[in-house]
């Protein structure tokens, strides 16, 4: 059997972790072929090997059988292989043309050949049906449109093994279908795809083959089409997973969080981003709001929590008005919030595990004395959440947060979040990019959290957690609340047509 690509015996090491433990993998041509495994399993370390980005301590790469040594991305570019990373790496104030050509620029005499470039471009564009304007700048594109710009320019540089890391771990559902269509068309021209993943349904719809890996090692390569999902979950986490989500009817009682009104303008436009939104949720009860990304949730979600003014409407927990407090306030308040974008609101990436553990508490009696930190309290009480919540890393409450996998971190702002002992939960996208097992694991602990009585108000993109882990489901579409809908009576086909805007109810 004649292989494009042949990773034989590759290990990699960090301090405290064996990332890639003696791992194997072999890419067909013409294939779309599926890296699987939980989150720290070693998938992104394998694929970074393979684009250059780590040298590995052991093992050999070949191209068509010839083996080949890649020190540096350049090196990769140089035998064909490109990568589409899970933070893509775009420069945002430049177009996506700039974006596209950098690094591989033509000139003449200095001056760069843009032209040539943007006919390049746009040709290819056509050819893969990635539209994307040349000119646009990337700071105002779509995370999907700035996606086709990370595949734009492995085509501009001629690349025939695509690296697609987590593809589908920021789009949406009408988004993913697209990718699909996209990764399928490249194959067909002739490319490879190696396509990190835990989504199973994904590796269903598109994948040929699937390499699985756990905590480092290689477990088995499997054709797709054969393969059911609850065997695929259970060779990538070690265990049966429950892949339907098991809870009891809710009993809710209070209302903890009572929304009345809520319009919110932004700076640079006039049109309103939300407009009289409002609703109730209450203790021991999953209230989500479900929309296609975009439709306000999170001006909603900003409003709720502090991060932004609220343009008119009022925001009460348990009765006390907290439309102008503080964040501070509002967390002590009872509010606490699992944030969209983990690195950017959820986590400072070069402190220890410990001291993210306690961002929301250091200021309270428990972890600090006239303005002095008391590290051994905070010692202690980081190594209990960590061994409650699970929390894997390479060296404890010690580790960087950085080089933990994205589930790690995401766990950790769960421990960090549910410990504050919350009235109300904003969890929003709290199982994106995450593994079966992680949102086994999280959907759990949602469901726990309602019933010890916490109110919780779920914001989520996928479809089948908004129907299986929620009691109730507002639609927003264009800042506006179109439909409060029992997930026990309604089908995807119909949420989908509230969240497009082709249908609507009056909602009180």
């Amino acid at each position: 059997m004649d292989y494009v690509i042949e990773m034989l015996n590759i290990t990699k090491k960090f301090p405290g972790i064996l990332a890639n433990d003696n791992v194997s993998l072999q890419l067909k041509n013409g294939e779309i072929h599926a890296l699987l495994g939980e989150n720290g399993a070693g998938k992104s370390t394998l694929m970074s090997v393979l684009f250059g980005l780590y040298k590995p301590e052991e093992g050999v790469i070949k191209k068509n059988g010839k083996t080949i040594k890649i020190a540096n991305p350049n090196d990769s570019n140089k035998y064909g292989i490109g990568m589409v990373h899970q933070h893509f790496k775009l420069v945002h104030n430049f177009t996506v043309l700039e974006n596209i050509i950098l690094g591989v620029e033509s000139t003449k005499n200095g001056v760069l050949k843009m032209g040539e470039a943007k006919k390049r471009v746009v040709e290819l564009s056509e050819k893969y049906h990635l539209s994307v304007n040349p000119d646009d700048l990337i700071s105002d594109i779509t995370v999907g449109q700035q996606q086709r710009v990370e595949i734009l320019k492995m085509l501009y540089r001629d690349n025939e093994i695509l690296i697609f890391d987590e593809p589908t771990a920021m789009l949406t559902p009408q988004e993913i279908i697209e990718l699909m269509k996209i990764m399928r068309g490249l194959t067909k021209e002739g490319k490879s795809i190696l396509f990190i993943t835990h989504k199973l349904d994904e590796i269903k719809l598109v994948a040929d083959r699937c390499t699985i890996l756990r905590k480092g090692k290689y477990i088995d390569t499997i054709d797709v089409q054969s393969t059911t999902k609850e065997v695929m979950s259970e060779l990538m986490v070690g265990r049966k997973v429950q892949l339907q989500v098991d809870k009891e009817p809710a009993s809710p009682t209070d209302v903890v969080l009572n929304v009345k009104n809520l319009t919110v303008k932004t700076k640079r436009s006039k049109k309103n981003k939300l407009t009289n939104v409002s609703f109730e949720a209450k203790s021991g009860e999953i209230v989500c709001i479900a929309g296609i990304d975009g439709n306000g949730q999170k001006e909603l979600v900003y409003a709720l929590t502090g991060l932004s003014d609220v343009t008119q409407g009022t925001i009460t927990l348990h009765g006390e008005d907290i439309t102008k407090d503080t964040i501070r306030k509002r967390r002590v308040a009872g509010m606490s919030h699992i944030p969209e974008d983990r690195h950017k609101h959820g986590l400072i990436l070069d402190y220890s595990l410990a001291y993210n553990l306690v961002l929301q508490r250091y200021f309270s009696k428990a972890f600090q004395k006239l303005g002095f930190l008391k590290h051994r309290s905070i010692n202690t009480y980081s190594n209990e959440l960590i061994e409650k919540f699970d929390i894997r890393s390479g060296q404890g409450r010690k580790t960087l947060v950085r080089s933990m996998s994205g589930g790690n971190q995401q766990k950790a702002i769960l421990a960090r979040e549910i410990d504050t002992d919350p009235e109300i939960l904003v969890a929003v996208q709290p199982t994106r990019g995450l593994d079966v097992g992680a949102i086994e694991y999280i959907h759990k602990q949602l469901i726990r959290q309602r019933d010890e009585g916490k109110a919780i108000l779920l914001i989520s993109l996928e479809l089948d957690e908004v129907l299986s882990v929620s009691d109730r489901v507002l639609v927003i579409y264009e800042g506006e609340i179109v439909a409060d809908l029992d997930p026990t009576s309604t089908t995807e086909q119909e949420l989908g047509l509230y969240m497009s805007g082709a249908k609507r109810e009056a909602v009180s």
